[in-house]
This record gives structure tokens, sequence and C-alpha cells, in this order.
């Protein structure tokens, strides 16, 4: 009997993308392998877009050229290149004119990992969703498409680029095509998609790939927010006042739609769950997505390992590392 056909799937979060990379981290040292050796396909919104793109890089020898550990390492190292402490940045001056951020730090980072790789050399199938705000349609990435036509193929680091421009935060990427009066005008993966799991479960199916054996699908959150709203408080908002919070509710809530829409399609629980979702609750100080000082990481590091720390957890991972290395039956 054939394995299911693998896919892992990564939520958008900015820094807390070093949450499903701790996770990975894990995973790559319980089986003593890669991700993208384990897994069949990836798919991944902003920054786990970013993740999926790094861990089916490929390096020498058609190996991966990034662990999960040197994707952890990513968020240690250049969190701050991304997401830089200023003035403007501390004083929030993005909610009146401009984006939080320039776009400087996160290319510079993504040239350094990326390089000039390119879509279609992604080791394995990987989906990474955008949103081009000029057709009004959303863009789906994929390495499959990419290698079969050259004209969907881009470098690496534009996709991960276009994956995380999260609106406020960054200024939207453009990607040209062959042709000058074809472009593309690229936001945040998020504000479609920001939990890709079941996009991949669509694609797979597309594909051709769920056969008699089914599917394994993981699906790895970036923290749950917990910062309610209080009625009072909201009821005299405006524009401005929701600016920030509709976003974050956007994206939890789409991201806890698609785990209930999978729940619903496969099995989570029994001898053998063809569906994982990995979430942690955040603490009310962990939930800004850019909040890359040291103090903030060593947080976010300190929940995911109580998180793996817990029995239900390393239960859940025990079960799921053991599914993932199963192998044909002969």
């Amino acid at each position: 009997m054939t394995p299911p056909f693998k896919v892992l799937a990564i939520d958008g979060g900015g820094i807390r993308g070093i949450i499903p990379a701790l996770i990975l981290q894990a995973i790559e040292e319980r089986t003593q392998r890669s991700i993208s050796d384990l897994f069949d396909m990836l798919a991944g919104t902003s920054t786990g877009g970013i993740i999926a793109l790094g861990l089916t890089l490929a390096g020498d020898g058609d190996q991966p050229a990034k662990s999960a550990h040197d994707i952890v390492g990513l968020y240690e190292r250049e969190g701050t290149h991304i997401f830089p402490s200023s003035l403007r940045a501390t004083l929030h001056v993005e909610t009146v004119h401009g984006a939080k951020y320039e776009a400087d730090g996160i290319e510079a980072t993504l040239e350094r990992y990326f390089g000039d790789a390119r879509l279609k050399d992604a080791l394995k199938p990987v989906v990474v969703p955008s949103y081009d705000i000029e057709k009004q349609t959303p863009i789906f990435f994929k390495s499959e498409k990419a290698k079969v036509d050259p004209s969907y193929d881009f470098l690496a680091r534009q996709v991960a680029r276009a994956t995380s421009a999260a609106p406020t935060y960054f200024p939207p990427e453009k990607i040209d095509t062959s042709d000058p009066l074809q472009y593309y005008a690229l936001i945040d993966g998020g504000v479609i998609a920001n939990n890709p799991a079941m996009c991949a479960y669509a694609e797979a199916i597309r594909m051709g790939r769920i056969n008699d054996s089914g599917v394994l699908m993981v699906s790895l959150g970036t923290g749950e927010l917990r910062h309610p709203i209080k009625y009072g408080e909201a009821n005299g908002w405006g524009q401005l006042e929701w600016a920030r919070p509709v976003l974050d509710i956007a994206l939890q809530g789409s991201s806890t739609t698609v785990d209930y829409q999978l729940q619903q399609l496969l099995v989570t629980g029994g001898a053998s769950p063809t569906y994982y979702r990995f979430q942690l609750a955040l603490t009310q100080d962990a939930t800004e997505m850019d909040d890359a000082r040291d103090a903030n990481l060593k947080h976010l590091i300190d929940l995911t390992q109580d998180f793996l720390g817990k029995p239900d957890t390393r239960a859940a991972l025990d079960e799921l590392c053991s599914q993932l290395t199963v192998t044909a039956s002969p």
C-alpha cells in the first residue's frame, strides 16, 4: 500500500513565524530527515511562504539548502532587519501615511537567503498565495506550474516578498513580466488565505495526487491571538480605529475557518489521524507580528518550547513523525 500524500501548510504571522519554524525543527530532530524529504507538497502564506520556499530551496546534489534550524536562525538574526525599530515604527505613523516599514530590510534579507533561486527549482511542489490589488484577484504561485511554463516562473525572493507584503506594514510588491504592460501588483497572501491548508488540499486534488491512500495534512499556526475587543469600546470606532484590529481579526478568522473546514473533511482522531493542526495560544504581550526585539523572540521561543513539552503535543508529534516516516509497502 502506498503512503498518503503528505502536505505541509504554514500560516502567516510575521515574526511569529518562528513558532512553526521551531515545530518543524522538532520534527526534523525526531525523524532525522529534512522537511522537504518528509512532505510531498508545501504551502505557505506570508511568513509561512518564506518558510515553505526556504525549506524547498535546492542545495548541492538536490539536497535542501536550508534546514528548519536554519529558518529559526533567520528569525533570530534577521528579525530586526525586516522589522527595524525606529521612531516612525514606534509612533505608528503608518495609520496616517505610508507603510510602517521600508522594503529595503526585508528585500536584502530575502536576497541573502534565496539569492537567484527560482520558483521552478523548488525541491517539492510549493504553493504560495498573494493578492493582486490592480487585477483584484488572488494569485497562487506554484512551482509545478513554473516548471512547465516559464512565464509563471519568478525569483523565489520575489515570491517571498509578494506573499509577505502585509498592508500597513510593507509597500506592495511589483513583479514585472516579459510584457511591460503586464505586471503583478501584490500584497500579503494573508488577506485571502492566511491559513493556506485548504488551498493546498484543493491543489493536491487538482494534481491528482490524492489516491486511495488519501492525504496526510499538517497545518501549523503562528499563535492564536487572545485580545478581545469590548463592545463598548468598538461601538464608537471609525475607520482609523478599525484599521489595525480588523486586519488581525481577518487573519485569525480566516485561519480558524480553514481549520474548521478541514476538521469536517479529514480525520482528526483515532489510531491514524489524517489531519494535524498545531496552534498555540499567545499571551497578551506576544501578539504583535512585527515585534522582533530579542526579548519578544525569547518569549515566543519559550512559549513554543512549553507547547512542545505538553504531553498532548508530544504524543501528537510522535504519532505524526511515525506516519511521516512510513514508506510504501512492497
